[in-house]
């Protein structure tokens, strides 16, 4: 199974790119978490904010495929421990490319390699990454998130 998922958007790339990556950019966009990591390939990286363990949970975590700022960012990802009691055999890729067209960018998101094929998050990535994609652009373009009524 293949999510895939393209969007263009009112900002350069490397301004999606700190929406991606910096502190204030994915608090915006992912829910309140920020991305701990030091960026660079082959280091663990973990999704963290408000959630089921408190203030600081494990909402996804993994390892870094790719980091090539303003271009791409790649990482294997599996749901946090309070989410599956096998979380460490639930895993997906995920792929965000920048691209610059124009005045704008071309975001193309991939989540595939799903494993097992059945795997439980699957519907929940689905519907969520709308909310995701649809919020970084907001934000790079704007400034300020969507309000989801939350």
């Amino acid at each position: 199974m293949e999510l895939r998922y393209e969007f263009y958007i009112g900002a350069s790339p490397e301004k999606v790119w700190e929406v991606l990556v910096s502190p204030e950019g994915t608090k915006k966009t992912f829910f309140g978490c920020v991305i701990e990591s030091t960026f660079e390939e082959g280091a663990p990286y973990a999704y963290v904010g408000p959630g089921n363990d408190g203030d600081q949970t494990v909402h996804v975590y993994g390892t870094l495929l790719a980091v090539k700022p303003a271009q791409e960012l790649s990482y294997c990802e599996h749901p946090g421990p309070s989410y599956y009691d096998n979380h460490e055999e639930l895993q997906s890729r995920v792929t965000f490319t920048l691209e610059a067209v124009g005045n704008t960018t071309k975001l193309t998101l991939v989540n595939d390699e799903w494993t097992p094929a059945e795997h439980p998050s699957l519907n929940n990535a689905k519907s969520h990454w709308w909310m995701i994609l649809s919020n970084i652009k907001t934000v790079a373009e704007s400034g300020q998130p969507l309000d989801f009524g939350w």
